[in-house]
């Protein structure tokens, strides 16, 4: 997965999928930030989704003839808990893993996608023509329910990055334009000892390795 580059309202439908496991901790991440993100109004032909654990169903619903996918998830890339990266995740098969593990419960976003590449070859289903990540630097995967302190302070923002991104908040300034840009300082969230939750890029060929 690459950097994403800024993009406009999609001209097709866009899906947006949270996916993880809530009973692992941070894991919970992309659950919770749909479950806020569906608070909000959003623009016609955008769908949110609670995926959590089914992959494989993930990857059938991505073949519904979307243009856009946006997969939520907590993403563990060596940052500071809370950093959120938007990744690009639109590349050819060829660069995803070959053997893909068919556990609907264990699957990460690469496998879901390379699995997707699979599936569109032997149903002829339509594969989105742009697929994105939106990933949280987790602090705590172990077993348990609930977000650690810095993921949790991330929830709000990642909430507000998508719905820039989908054209729900268009007076807000573009929050991808600088791949090391952070939002400012919330002053309640830093009276309260929150840590801010930043936005960073990625690396070419870097992976999620956060199962859902």
């Amino acid at each position: 997965m690459t950097a994403a580059a800024p993009f406009a309202v999609p001209p097709g439908r866009t899906l947006i999928a949270g996916v993880g496991n809530i009973f692992l901790g941070d894991d919970g991440f992309g659950v919770e930030a749909v479950r806020r993100l569906g608070e909000h109004p959003l623009p016609e032909g955008v769908e949110v989704v609670d995926a959590g654990v089914r992959g494989i169903h993930l990857a059938y619903q991505m073949l519904d003839g979307y243009h856009t996918v946006l997969l939520v998830d907590a993403t563990a890339r060596g940052t500071e808990p809370g950093t959120l990266h938007l990744l690009d995740a639109t590349d050819p098969a060829a660069t995803r893993p070959r053997d893909t593990a068919l556990d609907g419960h264990h699957m990460t976003p690469d496998a879901v996608l390379a699995l997707l590449d699979t599936l569109s070859a032997g149903t002829g289903g339509r594969r989105p023509r742009r697929v994105m990540v939106l990933g949280c630097e987790p602090a705590d995967l172990a077993e348990g329910i609930g977000l650690s302190r810095p993921v949790e302070a991330a929830v709000d923002e990642a909430v507000r990055m998508i719905r820039q991104l989908v054209g729900a908040d268009p007076d807000v300034p573009a929050a991808f334009e600088e791949a090391t840009e952070e939002p400012a300082e919330d002053p309640a969230a830093e009276a309260a000892d929150e840590p801010a939750p930043a936005v960073a890029g990625s690396h070419p060929t870097e992976r999620n390795t956060t199962p859902c």
